[in-house]
């Protein structure tokens, strides 16, 4: 059967951006973006999801990539979306509760009426640039960490990385956020980028590791050089293209 067309909808903590794709990867549209609102409960993302489809061609399936531990379709937990005013801001009670335990996936479907695929912002972007060799895992850079891992093109059950702490009771999310590049400037950064693929190592000990995310251009020339040959910089438009491979990677 042929392949139909994908709805491809990367939500990030400050922006969200859809396009439509074909089975190669090739865009039928433009991508449009809309800034992320706040607050934002599960029928504002869902209705600012379904502005941006109106705006691009019919497609035949949608992938949703969103912040958080999302398991099969469902919100077990996002860091952004229950805050009052996005990252670093209060955490409002009414929206943890309508969040946690959303089925997301059913949600989408019964406002596009198409099937979807919801996963982790990162799984999807990583999803665009694995090559299904080995293992490989995909950190992502931006408002904060993101992470995937794949086994021989096939992603495994996701570990939300972002929560675990690193030093002084930050984050890996506050740790590398963007709020911490702009306070340290990108040389200071990125060597907290490469102590932290570092100490992931000899935890994944991957074949490959791919950075990607908005941030991970701005690594200096001279971390990139030190992170050696199995860690690759990559193209931070790999969240569309994941969006159609994503449906082949996902048991």
């Amino acid at each position: 059967m042929r392949t139909p067309t994908t709805l491809a909808v990367d939500c990030g903590g400050g922006g969200i951006k859809a396009s439509v794709l074909d089975a190669t990867g090739t865009l039928h549209a433009q991508p449009v973006r809309a800034a992320t609102p706040y607050p934002l409960p599960p029928e504002r993302l869902l209705a600012v999801i379904a502005s941006l489809a109106r705006q691009l061609p019919p497609a035949g399936r949608v992938t949703v990539g969103m912040p958080g531990m999302i398991r099969h379709g469902v919100v077990v937990a996002t860091p952004h979306y229950i805050t009052r005013a996005g990252p670093r801001t209060r955490v409002v009670p009414e929206l943890l509760t309508a969040w946690s335990g959303f089925d997301m996936r059913q949600a989408v479907e019964e406002a596009l009426g198409i099937p979807s695929l919801v996963l982790n912002d990162a799984e999807v972007h990583g999803c665009g640039l694995v090559t299904g060799v080995g293992l490989e895992m995909v950190i992502t850079l931006g408002t904060g960490l993101g992470n995937a891992v794949f086994d021989s093109g096939i992603l495994a059950p996701h570990a939300e990385l972002s929560r675990g702490t690193v030093k002084w009771g930050l984050t890996y999310d506050e740790y590398l956020g963007e709020h911490e590049r702009i306070r340290l400037g990108d040389a200071h950064w990125s060597r907290r980028v490469r102590a932290v693929v570092e100490s992931f190592q000899p935890v994944y000990l991957w074949d490959r590791l791919y950075l990607g995310g908005g941030n991970a251009r701005r690594i200096s020339p001279t971390t990139v050089d030190r992170l050696g040959e199995r860690v690759l910089v990559a193209d931070n438009s790999a969240g569309i293209l994941g969006g159609v491979r994503a449906w082949d990677m996902v048991r």
